[in-house]
């Protein structure tokens, strides 16, 4: 069984032209990096996760494979919340570790794309027979009250490092609301990506086959086509670096020389200096201490922490102080 319930108005699901009106008239231009995941996007995100420099999807995966049924048996779960879900890949670890201990019961996908809800609801169904599958159409940091409050004792599961693209404050005001959600029992799983080597980091958002680069020119595309704006994708270059003090990744794109865009549907003409950049992802990478920090001051506590054998990624669970 499968329903879905949409909390976006037509034409919301990205809200595309508040960001650019409010990015590029910004001092320090910036583009959030949701609006990423466009339909090229989001193939050249899955080319990103196979790539030999990209070591957090299939490390994250690796130890949810290793580490799911354990997972399950400490939490004692029946249903599993994911947000930003995307195709069901890493969750359906998660799903049958639920289904082997005979506590599965329902599936909350939760992504701004109706369509990738509806796919994910349709393969589910043929695998796990009798599966509640809930869908929701939203924007996690407006719509968290959407999620089912009733039923089995809940995972929500936060994966693939996305914690780390909101900036210090944002991020605990987002856990804080993530743990306002749980009831008693309930647990967060959380993905984030560890402080390591800063050339390991770097070589993931560098890639040698120029994939990173697409990926984050595609984002001026999406502006083009959805907001008639006139960026010449070859007038701007990918930079990524790891920032040492505030330990995260950055992503910009460089202006090659002076140029005007014009954004048609917004009236607004933006200019960029030789060499300007406007900066489009930030990705935090956490200690133990900045976890457990993050979660203290959401008032949740860390219950355990798996990572894989190189310490480059971390799978934590989390739990309420009531």
């Amino acid at each position: 069984m499968s329903t879905v319930e949409c909390r976006l108005r037509a034409g919301e699901e990205r809200s595309l032209a508040y960001d650019v009106l409010d990015g590029l008239t910004r001092p320090f231009k910036e583009l959030p990096p949701k609006h990423f995941y466009d339909t090229e996007g989001s193939l050249l995100f899955d080319r990103i996760c196979g790539l030999p420099e990209y070591y957090p999807t299939r490390t994250e995966r690796a130890i949810l494979a290793a580490r799911a049924g354990e997972i399950v048996e400490r939490t004692g779960a029946g249903q599993l919340i994911e947000l930003g879900s995307g195709m069901p890949d890493k969750s359906r670890l998660l799903l049958d570790a639920m289904r082997d201990a005979g506590t599965l019961e329902r599936y909350v996908p939760f992504d701004v794309s109706e369509h990738v809800i509806g796919l994910a609801a349709e393969c589910l169904a043929e695998d796990y027979p009798g599966l509640e599958v809930h869908g929701v159409v939203g924007d996690f940091e407006r719509h968290l009250d959407a999620i089912p409050t009733d039923g089995a004792t809940r995972i929500v599961a936060f994966l693939g490092g996305t914690i780390g693209n909101f900036l210090p404050g944002s991020r605990r005001r987002f856990v804080r609301a993530l743990g306002d959600t749980l009831r008693a029992g309930d647990r967060l799983l959380l993905g984030t990506d560890l402080v390591k080597d800063p050339a390991v980091i770097e070589a993931a958002y560098n890639d040698s086959e120029g994939v990173t680069a697409a990926f984050n020119k595609n984002v001026l595309s999406v502006v083009n086509r959805e907001l008639g704006a006139d960026f010449d994708l070859d007038a701007f270059e990918h930079v990524a670096f790891y920032d040492r003090q505030q330990e995260w990744i950055e992503m910009r794109l460089r202006a090659l020389a002076p140029q005007v865009v014009h954004v048609a549907a917004l009236d607004l003409t933006v200019h960029f200096a030789h060499r300007e950049e406007m900066r489009t992802e930030i990705s935090a990478k956490f200690t133990r201490e900045r976890l457990a920090g993050d979660l203290a001051a959401a008032g949740l506590g860390l219950e355990a922490v798996y990572t894989d054998p190189d310490d480059l990624f971390a799978v934590t669970l989390a739990t309420r102080h009531d």
